[in-house]
């Protein structure tokens, strides 16, 4: 085996290998991004939850503020109350009243006030809960899926040490250059760095090579890219041949099956073509019926002779009758005519 062939061989194996550790990189790199999403999840679920929490904590304030006044305009309006029995006039009866009025009413502004933001913190509470119990919940799917994607991680690290070492066995006597750029096809051509040229055709890419290139790759003196993809290229004897495109035996048989000895009688079964001889051909069949259709023709055309002629011969008798009518009439008009003179 030449130096080329053998690094050609090497080149096979390292791209197996190289194909599988870049692919088990590509996963390791991907399964942060899947944590890296639920973070973000669980990241804005909080966030929401303190900005409410805030507003929360707002509304219980003015509730706390708002029963604090409803108090002191109840007390406002039993003081006034209890000071009725003290009045000796009229005008401080009627000071002390609209008192009490203002009193009364400011009481039940601040009541209504109150059971409105009482009612919006009750509300505000209970989004807050069930919010927080979805961050919980997050939080353990993050966890989880943590653990998960550290195992899986640890398995395909244990799996690209595995490949590093096998490339590490491959690659002494390998030039460092077109190790590079090996791996850059590779990594660029989805995993396939080298293919085989057949029938002057790259496999790698399907192109039709020069014929001094595939004289040059079939020398094996040095190592050759393809003009086209920039794979590497090597020679291959197998030869594939083009599919005949007209039926096989097997289709022939197929066909012939069709066609039995008893397709004849299958097509005369119908009631139409009882009383023909299945042993005839469709050709007589066809002649018979236009020699019947002829002679019917002619004798319809006797039938309608005939009654023309029947039609006829009344019409002429008639017309005799009426003339000698006539003449009797025109004989009778002479003779008076005679005796008149």
């Amino acid at each position: 085996m030449t130096a080329i062939e053998d690094t050609i061989e090497k080149l096979k194996v390292l791209q197996d290998i190289l194909s599988q550790k870049f692919s088990v990189q590509r996963e390791i790199d991907e399964l942060p991004r899947t944590l890296a999403t639920k973070k973000e999840l669980v990241s804005r679920l909080k966030k929401t939850f303190v900005e409410k929490n805030e507003r929360y904590e707002e509304t219980r304030k003015r509730v706390a503020d708002l029963r604090v006044r409803l108090q002191e305009a109840e007390a406002d309006r039993e003081k006034y109350e209890s000071q009725m029995d003290q009045i000796t006039t009229a005008r401080e009866y009627d000071a002390l009243e609209k008192e009490i009025r203002d009193a009364s009413e400011k009481e039940q502004n601040y009541r209504r006030e109150l059971q409105r933001e009482e009612k919006d913190l009750q509300e505000q509470r209970q989004r807050l809960e069930r919010e927080e119990t979805m961050i919980k919940v997050e939080e353990e799917e993050l966890n989880a899926e943590r653990e998960k994607i550290d195992s899986e991680t640890a398995s395909r690290k244990t799996t690209l040490k595995e490949l590093s070492e096998r490339e590490t066995e491959i690659v002494p006597g390998l030039d460092e250059e077109l190790i590079f750029k090996f791996e850059r096809i590779i990594r660029s051509k989805a995993g396939e760095g080298i293919v085989a040229i057949r029938n002057n055709v790259c496999t790698g890419c399907q192109m039709i090579l020069p014929n001094q290139f595939v004289n040059d790759v079939h020398l094996g003196d040095d190592i050759h890219f393809c003009p086209y993809c920039s794979k590497i290229v090597f020679y291959s004897d197998e030869e594939v041949g083009e599919a005949d495109p007209g039926f096989s035996d097997s289709d022939e048989e197929g066909l012939s099956d069709l066609v039995d000895d008893d397709f004849d009688d299958d097509l005369f079964e119908d009631d139409e073509l009882v009383g023909y001889d299945t042993d005839e051909s469709i050709g007589d069949v066809v002649e018979a019926e236009d020699e019947e259709e002829e002679e019917e023709e002619e004798e319809g055309g006797d039938d309608v002779l005939d009654d023309e002629a029947e039609d006829e011969e009344p019409l002429l008798e008639d017309d005799e009758d009426e003339l000698a009518e006539d003449e009797e009439e025109f004989d009778d008009e002479e003779d008076e005519e005679e005796l008149g003179d």
